[in-house]
Protein backbone atom coordinates (compact mmCIF):
# COMPACT_ATOMS: atom_id res chain seq x y z
CA UNK A 1 0.00 0.00 0.00
CA UNK A 2 1.87 3.47 -1.17
CA UNK A 3 1.62 6.04 1.32
CA UNK A 4 -0.54 8.18 -0.28
CA UNK A 5 -3.35 5.58 0.07
CA UNK A 6 -2.64 6.11 3.91
CA UNK A 7 -3.75 9.77 3.75
CA UNK A 8 -6.49 10.09 6.70
CA UNK A 9 -4.93 7.48 9.09
CA UNK A 10 -2.04 6.66 11.63
CA UNK A 11 1.17 4.63 10.45
CA UNK A 12 4.50 4.24 11.78
CA UNK A 13 7.72 5.63 9.77
CA UNK A 14 10.94 5.46 9.70
CA UNK A 15 13.20 8.54 9.76
CA UNK A 16 15.08 7.83 6.59
CA UNK A 17 16.92 11.73 6.96
CA UNK A 18 17.19 14.90 8.65
CA UNK A 19 16.94 18.48 6.83
CA UNK A 20 16.74 21.97 8.40
CA UNK A 21 13.31 22.09 8.01
CA UNK A 22 12.25 18.83 9.16
CA UNK A 23 12.17 14.97 8.93
CA UNK A 24 11.79 12.67 5.98
CA UNK A 25 10.13 9.86 6.88
CA UNK A 26 10.28 6.19 5.21
CA UNK A 27 8.06 3.03 4.75
CA UNK A 28 10.90 1.42 2.95
CA UNK A 29 10.11 2.37 -0.32
CA UNK A 30 8.35 5.99 -0.11
CA UNK A 31 9.52 8.78 1.69
CA UNK A 32 7.14 11.58 3.09
CA UNK A 33 7.72 14.87 4.98
CA UNK A 34 7.68 15.85 9.00
CA UNK A 35 7.53 19.15 8.91
CA UNK A 36 9.58 20.59 11.81
CA UNK A 37 6.47 22.57 12.79
CA UNK A 38 4.93 19.45 12.85
CA UNK A 39 6.89 17.67 15.11
CA UNK A 40 6.17 17.29 18.86
CA UNK A 41 10.16 16.85 19.55
CA UNK A 42 13.42 16.14 17.95
CA UNK A 43 14.09 12.55 15.95
CA UNK A 44 17.29 10.89 15.15
CA UNK A 45 18.01 8.79 12.01
CA UNK A 46 16.48 5.11 11.96
CA UNK A 47 13.98 6.31 14.95
CA UNK A 48 10.54 5.20 14.65
CA UNK A 49 8.07 7.55 14.89
CA UNK A 50 4.05 7.10 14.50
CA UNK A 51 2.12 9.97 12.09
CA UNK A 52 -0.96 10.71 10.49
CA UNK A 53 -0.66 11.59 7.27
CA UNK A 54 -2.83 14.20 5.29
CA UNK A 55 -2.05 16.44 1.95
CA UNK A 56 -1.07 19.82 2.59
CA UNK A 57 -2.31 23.03 1.27
CA UNK A 58 0.13 22.85 -1.56
CA UNK A 59 -1.13 18.91 -2.29
CA UNK A 60 1.68 16.94 -1.16
CA UNK A 61 1.36 14.12 1.49
CA UNK A 62 2.53 15.50 4.66
CA UNK A 63 2.95 13.84 8.07
CA UNK A 64 2.20 14.96 11.59
CA UNK A 65 2.94 13.65 15.09
CA UNK A 66 -0.28 15.15 16.01
CA UNK A 67 -2.74 12.44 15.77
CA UNK A 68 -6.40 13.99 15.14
CA UNK A 69 -9.33 12.42 17.28
CA UNK A 70 -10.93 11.40 14.72
CA UNK A 71 -10.38 9.02 12.07
CA UNK A 72 -11.80 7.02 8.80
CA UNK A 73 -14.84 5.31 10.79
CA UNK A 74 -13.77 7.51 13.97
CA UNK A 75 -16.31 9.96 14.91
CA UNK A 76 -15.36 13.12 17.56
CA UNK A 77 -16.77 16.44 18.54
CA UNK A 78 -14.76 19.47 16.91
CA UNK A 79 -14.77 23.19 17.20
CA UNK A 80 -15.67 25.21 14.45
CA UNK A 81 -12.94 28.10 13.95
CA UNK A 82 -14.20 29.58 10.81
CA UNK A 83 -16.71 29.43 7.97
CA UNK A 84 -16.47 30.48 4.22
CA UNK A 85 -20.40 31.06 2.77
CA UNK A 86 -18.96 29.57 -0.12
CA UNK A 87 -17.32 26.05 0.68
CA UNK A 88 -18.29 25.52 4.21
CA UNK A 89 -17.01 25.37 7.60
CA UNK A 90 -13.53 24.71 8.98
CA UNK A 91 -12.82 22.49 12.09
CA UNK A 92 -9.96 22.10 14.46
CA UNK A 93 -8.42 19.18 13.74
CA UNK A 94 -5.09 19.41 15.80
CA UNK A 95 -3.26 20.34 12.35
CA UNK A 96 -1.55 23.41 11.12
CA UNK A 97 -4.32 23.13 8.25
CA UNK A 98 -7.79 22.92 9.25
CA UNK A 99 -10.80 20.54 8.37
CA UNK A 100 -13.37 21.60 6.04
CA UNK A 101 -17.18 20.50 6.73
CA UNK A 102 -17.69 21.11 2.56
CA UNK A 103 -21.35 23.15 2.17
CA UNK A 104 -23.00 19.94 0.74
CA UNK A 105 -22.78 18.87 3.96
CA UNK A 106 -24.03 21.59 5.72
CA UNK A 107 -27.90 23.00 6.17
CA UNK A 108 -29.85 24.75 3.05
CA UNK A 109 -29.65 27.90 5.11
CA UNK A 110 -26.49 29.49 5.80
CA UNK A 111 -28.54 31.27 8.92
CA UNK A 112 -28.40 28.02 10.52
CA UNK A 113 -24.27 26.84 9.64
CA UNK A 114 -22.40 26.53 12.34
CA UNK A 115 -20.07 29.88 13.62
CA UNK A 116 -17.01 29.83 15.07
CA UNK A 117 -16.90 27.98 18.89
CA UNK A 118 -19.88 25.93 17.86
CA UNK A 119 -19.07 21.85 18.02
CA UNK A 120 -20.24 19.60 15.53
CA UNK A 121 -19.76 15.79 15.48
CA UNK A 122 -18.55 14.11 12.94
CA UNK A 123 -15.77 11.65 10.80
CA UNK A 124 -13.11 11.60 8.19
CA UNK A 125 -13.33 10.96 4.49
CA UNK A 126 -10.84 11.13 1.95
CA UNK A 127 -12.18 11.86 -1.77
CA UNK A 128 -10.76 10.45 -4.67
CA UNK A 129 -8.20 12.92 -5.01
CA UNK A 130 -7.30 12.06 -1.24
CA UNK A 131 -8.22 15.53 0.14
CA UNK A 132 -9.66 14.89 3.58
CA UNK A 133 -13.07 16.28 4.67
CA UNK A 134 -15.33 16.13 7.48
CA UNK A 135 -18.50 13.92 7.54
CA UNK A 136 -21.35 14.75 9.95
CA UNK A 137 -22.40 12.04 12.08
CA UNK A 138 -26.15 10.43 11.42
CA UNK A 139 -28.82 9.70 13.51
CA UNK A 140 -28.29 5.99 14.27
CA UNK A 141 -24.02 7.20 14.98
CA UNK A 142 -25.88 9.59 17.15
CA UNK A 143 -28.43 7.24 18.94
CA UNK A 144 -25.24 4.68 18.78
CA UNK A 145 -23.32 7.28 21.51
CA UNK A 146 -26.51 7.82 23.21
CA UNK A 147 -27.47 6.86 26.81
CA UNK A 148 -31.69 6.22 27.63
CA UNK A 149 -33.08 8.99 30.28
CA UNK A 150 -35.73 7.55 32.12
CA UNK A 151 -38.42 9.39 34.30
CA UNK A 152 -36.61 10.53 36.53
CA UNK A 153 -35.00 13.30 33.97
CA UNK A 154 -38.38 14.67 33.31
CA UNK A 155 -38.31 18.58 33.91
CA UNK A 156 -34.87 18.35 34.05
CA UNK A 157 -32.88 21.36 32.48
CA UNK A 158 -30.16 20.47 30.11
CA UNK A 159 -27.57 21.38 27.38
CA UNK A 160 -26.70 20.18 24.33
CA UNK A 161 -25.36 20.50 21.22
CA UNK A 162 -27.46 20.61 18.04
CA UNK A 163 -26.39 17.85 15.43
CA UNK A 164 -29.13 18.35 12.83
CA UNK A 165 -31.94 21.03 12.32
CA UNK A 166 -34.68 21.36 9.95
CA UNK A 167 -37.88 23.42 9.55
CA UNK A 168 -40.34 20.81 11.58
CA UNK A 169 -37.10 21.13 14.43
CA UNK A 170 -34.07 20.71 16.04
CA UNK A 171 -32.36 17.27 16.72
CA UNK A 172 -30.00 18.22 20.21
CA UNK A 173 -27.23 15.78 22.25
CA UNK A 174 -27.50 16.54 26.05
CA UNK A 175 -24.34 16.98 27.68
CA UNK A 176 -25.63 13.76 29.57
CA UNK A 177 -25.41 12.12 26.77
CA UNK A 178 -29.07 11.84 25.78
CA UNK A 179 -30.76 12.18 22.45
CA UNK A 180 -33.45 15.12 21.88
CA UNK A 181 -35.65 16.31 19.89
CA UNK A 182 -36.93 20.23 19.93
CA UNK A 183 -40.10 20.81 18.20
CA UNK A 184 -40.52 23.88 16.08
CA UNK A 185 -42.95 25.28 18.38
CA UNK A 186 -40.41 25.43 21.83
CA UNK A 187 -38.16 27.40 20.16
CA UNK A 188 -38.24 30.87 19.27
CA UNK A 189 -36.27 30.77 16.25
CA UNK A 190 -33.91 28.08 14.81
CA UNK A 191 -30.45 27.26 16.52
CA UNK A 192 -27.66 26.59 14.50
CA UNK A 193 -26.06 23.23 13.85
CA UNK A 194 -23.20 22.70 16.48
CA UNK A 195 -24.79 25.69 18.76
CA UNK A 196 -25.06 25.08 22.50
CA UNK A 197 -28.36 25.60 23.40
CA UNK A 198 -30.06 24.97 27.23
CA UNK A 199 -33.63 23.86 27.83
CA UNK A 200 -36.21 21.57 29.73
CA UNK A 201 -37.02 17.90 29.45
CA UNK A 202 -40.47 17.99 28.48
CA UNK A 203 -41.05 14.45 27.93
CA UNK A 204 -39.33 11.05 28.29
CA UNK A 205 -40.60 8.32 25.54
CA UNK A 206 -40.50 4.42 25.84
CA UNK A 207 -37.19 4.48 23.66
CA UNK A 208 -35.35 6.61 26.13
CA UNK A 209 -35.15 9.65 23.76
CA UNK A 210 -36.30 13.02 25.13
CA UNK A 211 -38.55 16.12 23.70
CA UNK A 212 -37.04 19.79 24.58
CA UNK A 213 -38.30 23.12 24.94
CA UNK A 214 -36.53 25.91 24.72
CA UNK A 215 -38.65 28.37 25.82
CA UNK A 216 -38.20 29.36 29.58
CA UNK A 217 -40.17 27.92 32.77
CA UNK A 218 -43.07 30.48 33.37
CA UNK A 219 -41.67 32.50 36.42
CA UNK A 220 -38.56 32.83 33.89
CA UNK A 221 -40.58 33.51 30.94
CA UNK A 222 -42.58 36.46 33.59
CA UNK A 223 -39.54 37.81 34.18
CA UNK A 224 -38.20 38.33 30.65
CA UNK A 225 -41.42 39.73 29.66
CA UNK A 226 -41.98 41.89 32.19
CA UNK A 227 -38.47 43.73 31.50
CA UNK A 228 -39.01 43.50 27.97
CA UNK A 229 -42.46 45.58 28.44
CA UNK A 230 -40.15 47.87 31.00
CA UNK A 231 -37.44 48.95 28.43
CA UNK A 232 -39.92 49.77 26.02
CA UNK A 233 -41.98 51.88 28.43
CA UNK A 234 -38.69 53.87 29.55
CA UNK A 235 -37.73 53.98 25.61
CA UNK A 236 -40.92 56.33 25.72
CA UNK A 237 -39.65 58.34 28.83
CA UNK A 238 -41.84 56.40 30.93
CA UNK A 239 -45.36 56.98 29.17
CA UNK A 240 -46.69 54.34 26.99
CA UNK A 241 -50.76 54.32 25.47
CA UNK A 242 -50.86 50.40 26.82
CA UNK A 243 -52.82 48.82 29.76
CA UNK A 244 -54.10 45.57 30.56
CA UNK A 245 -57.37 46.51 28.64
CA UNK A 246 -55.49 47.38 25.21
CA UNK A 247 -56.44 45.14 22.28
CA UNK A 248 -54.67 41.70 21.63
CA UNK A 249 -53.79 42.73 18.45
CA UNK A 250 -51.92 46.18 19.24
CA UNK A 251 -49.98 43.97 21.68
CA UNK A 252 -48.93 41.34 19.69
CA UNK A 253 -48.00 44.11 17.27
CA UNK A 254 -45.66 45.81 19.47
CA UNK A 255 -44.53 43.58 21.86
CA UNK A 256 -45.41 40.10 19.99
CA UNK A 257 -46.60 38.73 23.26
CA UNK A 258 -50.07 37.39 23.65
CA UNK A 259 -52.46 39.59 25.73
CA UNK A 260 -52.32 37.00 28.70
CA UNK A 261 -48.65 36.89 29.10
CA UNK A 262 -48.74 41.12 28.33
CA UNK A 263 -51.32 41.31 31.62
CA UNK A 264 -48.97 39.12 33.57
CA UNK A 265 -46.12 41.20 32.52
CA UNK A 266 -47.49 44.01 33.61
CA UNK A 267 -49.24 42.81 36.80
CA UNK A 268 -45.14 41.53 37.96
CA UNK A 269 -44.41 45.01 37.01
CA UNK A 270 -47.30 47.09 39.15
CA UNK A 271 -46.94 44.51 42.02
CA UNK A 272 -43.24 45.19 41.94
CA UNK A 273 -44.58 49.41 42.08
CA UNK A 274 -42.43 49.93 39.00
CA UNK A 275 -45.43 50.97 37.12
CA UNK A 276 -48.99 52.54 36.97
CA UNK A 277 -52.11 52.51 34.97
CA UNK A 278 -54.25 55.54 34.63
CA UNK A 279 -56.87 55.65 31.72
CA UNK A 280 -55.47 53.81 28.63
CA UNK A 281 -51.94 54.57 29.61
CA UNK A 282 -49.00 53.13 31.66
CA UNK A 283 -46.88 55.20 33.23
CA UNK A 284 -43.15 54.64 35.36
CA UNK A 285 -43.92 55.37 38.97
CA UNK A 286 -41.30 57.18 40.44
CA UNK A 287 -40.44 57.11 43.79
Amino acid sequence: MSLQELIGQTTTLTVARIADFGYFLTDGEEDVLLHIKEADREYEVDESVEVFLYVDSEGRTSASTTIPPIAIGKYAWLKVVDANPHVGVFLDIGLKKDLLLGADDLPVHKSVWPKAGDLVYVTLRVNNNYLLYARLASDPIIESISIEADSEDFNKNIQGHIYRTAKVGSWIYTIEGFKGFIHESQRTQEPRLGQLVEGRIIDVKVDGTINVTLHPRKQESQDLDAERVYEYLMSRNGAMPFTDKSMPEEIQERFQLSKGAFKRALGKLMKEGRVYQEGSWTYEKKE
